[in-house]
């Protein structure tokens, strides 16, 4: 019978070998985080994809409405919708987290052209693979996207919730927030809005939340195996997705040939 504690147990070399990733030792440079940002926006643009899903599948969404699912599901389904889509921050302002991550994009110097180019083909119908071609997304980061939407187009709500709950925690490692803080401290106006996207994310994927996610799953799988096995498999495969999604930016940024300056 597979449970939490036992999925958590298998996947452990994975998730030690996303915590240790080389790519938060290797980003020591302006021009790397600069870099790495290209990449990781398109991970928080399809992250919302995912938990609209989420929301789509376990809440009302429809009219005439019912209510829908388990209440507590949709608690928390719509609480991280709340924050994510529509985040209150310290200075009043409100936005989505990925409006955050562009506006410190913008002010890092990081060009905004793609990812705005890959949105806007996106939102008028077109699958996520013709719009990372068409707006010429990093290969690594359009791989990616690609992997989350093969989670999101299986309609299966085990599954979804398996890749929101283990393949988008503790991703960002604390050393690597240190690293920024470091940057905001040395270059104020470069990397201050940066700065403020990774602790509100570490802030808002606490404990609580982790908690709260692997709730979900036990609510929405409970003793049926084949949901369990789903719940497993999907988790395996998020996180060798974001590993293989470092190791794309890494080669990529290690790389002479290709142009940094993006």
């Amino acid at each position: 019978m597979h449970s939490i504690s036992s999925i958590k147990q298998d996947l452990l070399p994975l998730r030690r070998q996303l915590k240790e990733h080389p790519i938060y030792r290797t980003v020591a440079h302006p021009d790397q985080v600069r870099f790495f940002m290209a990449h990781h926006v398109y991970a928080v643009w399809d992250f919302m994809s995912l938990l609209k899903k989420l929301q789509q599948m376990l809440t009302g969404t429809t009219v005439p409405w019912q209510p829908k699912g388990d209440p507590r599901i949709r608690r928390f389904i719509n609480q991280i919708v709340l924050e994510e889509e529509s985040d209150l921050l310290e200075d009043g302002t409100v936005m989505s987290h990925f409006e955050l991550y562009l506006a410190a994009m913008q002010q890092a110097g990081v060009a905004t052209g793609p990812v705005e180019r890959f949105c806007q083909v996106a939102a008028i119908g077109h699958p996520v693979e013709t719009a990372a071609e068409r707006a010429h997304v990093p290969e690594p980061a359009a791989a990616f996207v690609q992997d989350t939407f093969s989670f999101i187009d299986a309609n299966d709500a085990a599954s979804i919730a398996a890749a929101f709950t283990f393949g988008r925690e503790e991703v960002i490692p604390d050393m690597f927030r240190a690293l920024v803080a470091g940057l905001a401290e040395d270059q104020p106006h470069a990397f201050q809005l940066f700065h403020t996207y990774l602790v509100r994310h570490i802030e808002l994927d606490g404990d609580s939340h982790s908690h709260l996610a692997e709730e979900m799953i036990n609510l929405i799988c409970g003793n049926r195996e084949q949901a369990w096995a789903r719940v497993h498999a999907a988790a395996r495969n998020a996180l060798q997705s974001r590993i293989t999604l470092w190791d794309g930016v890494l080669a990529n940024m290690q790389d002479p040939v290709l142009d940094h300056s993006n």
